[in-house]
């Protein structure tokens, strides 16, 4: 991990004998710089994107109406009389 990001491997550029720098061996006079073999390193970022999504969503209300039928019965009563004559008559003689 290099600063929280993923580092992967190093590439070294070689360099030929014409571009090696020499030194002189004398103290007094400064050395030529040596330059080393460049590295590279690859750094993986991740970026995090927000993208909204909107779903509409619609709520379907059914209302159903019943309506229960109640029968209470009604009961009546009827009375009849019948009448019936009896004559009774004496004998006839």
């Amino acid at each position: 991990m290099y600063q929280g990001y993923n580092v992967e491997g190093t590439a070294k550029v070689k360099l030929t004998k014409e571009e090696t720098p020499t030194c002189n061996n004398v103290m007094t006079e400064p050395c030529m710089p040596i330059y080393e073999c460049p590295e590279e390193r690859c750094i993986h970022k991740q970026i995090i994107h927000d993208v909204p999504h909107v779903k509409p969503i619609n709520t379907r209300i059914i209302n159903h109406h019943i309506y229960r039928h109640t029968y209470t019965p009604v009961y009546t009563c009827s009375e009849e009389n019948e009448i019936c004559n009896v004559n009774v008559c004496g004998p006839r003689f």
